[in-house]
């Protein structure tokens, strides 16, 4: 369906130049997104995959055990496409307050990732709307440290920004000048309070794209799109526990994820874009879906192996199912969160490095960190740094 531009483009000064700022126009889209036969069964199928992976959760025996990886293996991917090196191994290694040679700017980049999303779920969980608000405390979270923190953290931008080239006159897209940013939110805020008769993917696409189209605020605009999809998702109750995420997706397919925000905007093809988001949480919550399965049978695995070491079973099981819910550690932790004596804990530990189970990361005889090898190998897939 052909609609034309979708938006308008608004001359303001910058800098001491001329530029044309795009004001998108509020949501819905109008005419409604034509939902042809093809484009229906699309949906559907997204949406049966969304409810295989709500329905797994309830099927594993820790579904926070879940939470955990999955939200802190999206903060590393989230992160990465805007350009930090950080591994899902330097970020736990951060978390335990023990990380030599772990790059610092990026891991806080990637620490407040995590912060940022469990307090929006948590905010959620509490009756809190989601709202204008809630996105500023979001970000706020995102900025709290490290680079961003100058860059007004809780705050919708009071100057111009703009996406690609060195300043606004030559960039590829300028978003809306900042005495419009407020209108622009509001409107964003009033299309998820009050949906028009739109299913929840649905509107999360297009909300997106609102989104990164107005481009609120002067830094941690993706990060922030992208938290959208998944707060917006588990606020509709498409998914009990917010497991959706597209970072993956979107940063194996950048170049095309960008091309359709940009025919949006320019020719109203919102038919394209929904096209790409749908595909995009089918292949997400199907591969979440597989992972899950993965994990039970590689714990299952293990388990069984670990029950074959005799009398040194029960305490490296403990020491084992320690590093199920955090799968990077160091002996004072397990030791500590077992309740084991550390010369037992030290033995367990030695045992599961001899089965395969463990690896030990520093090589140094002291302040030794242990990784559960096969778990991070399976939460890390499509992790490697751009």
């Amino acid at each position: 369906m052909q609609r034309g531009m979708t938006g308008r483009f608004e001359v303001t000064a910058v800098g001491g130049e001329r530029v044309r700022a795009y004001v998108p126009a509020p949501l819905p889209p109008h005419p409604a997104i034509e939902m042809s036969a093809e484009r229906q069964r699309l949906l559907e199928s997204a949406l049966l995959a969304c409810g295989r992976l709500d329905a797994i959760c309830t099927l594993l025996p820790d579904p926070d055990l879940f939470l955990y990886s999955y939200v802190r293996r999206e903060a590393v991917l989230s992160s990465q496409i805007e350009g930090t090196q950080s591994s899902l191994s330097d970020l736990l290694l951060f978390e335990l307050e023990d990380a030599p040679g772990v790059p610092f700017d990026d891991v806080v980049e990637v620490s407040n990732y995590v912060g940022a999303l469990e307090h929006g779920i948590n905010r959620l969980a509490e009756g809190f709307p989601l709202c204008n608000r809630l996105l500023r405390e979001v970000h706020a979270k995102l900025l709290s440290r490290g680079r961003g923190a100058t860059k007004q953290p809780g705050e919708f931008r009071r100057s111009q920004n703009w996406i690609g080239g060195t300043r606004p006159g030559n960039a590829q897209f300028v978003p809306p000048p900042p005495q419009e940013v407020e209108a622009c939110m509001a409107a964003l805020e009033r299309y998820l309070h009050d949906p028009p008769g739109q299913g929840a993917l649905v509107r999360a696409a297009c909300a997106h794209v609102q989104f990164e189209t107005i481009h609120p605020f002067l830094d941690g605009n993706g990060r922030v799109g992208r938290l959208l999809i998944a707060l917006l998702l588990h606020n509709d109750g498409l998914l009990w526990q917010p497991l959706l995420y597209l970072s993956l997706y979107f940063k194996q397919n950048r170049a095309e994820y960008y091309r359709l925000l940009d025919a949006v905007r320019r020719t109203g093809d919102w038919e394209a874009w929904l096209d790409f988001f749908l595909q995009g949480v089918l292949e997400t919550a199907t591969g979440a879906v597989g992972t899950a399965h993965r994990l039970l049978a590689l714990f299952q695995s293990d388990a069984e192996r670990i029950q074959r070491l005799g009398r040194a079973a029960a305490s490296a099981l403990r020491i084992f199912d320690t590093l199920r819910h955090r799968p990077l550690a160091d002996m004072n932790y397990l030791a500590r969160e077992t309740g084991v004596a550390y010369p037992t804990a030290a033995r367990a530990v030695n045992g599961l490095v001899g089965l395969g189970v463990l690896r030990e990361l520093t090589g140094r005889r002291r302040g030794r960190v242990f990784a559960y090898d096969g778990y991070l190998a399976l939460l890390s897939e499509g992790g490697q740094p751009l």
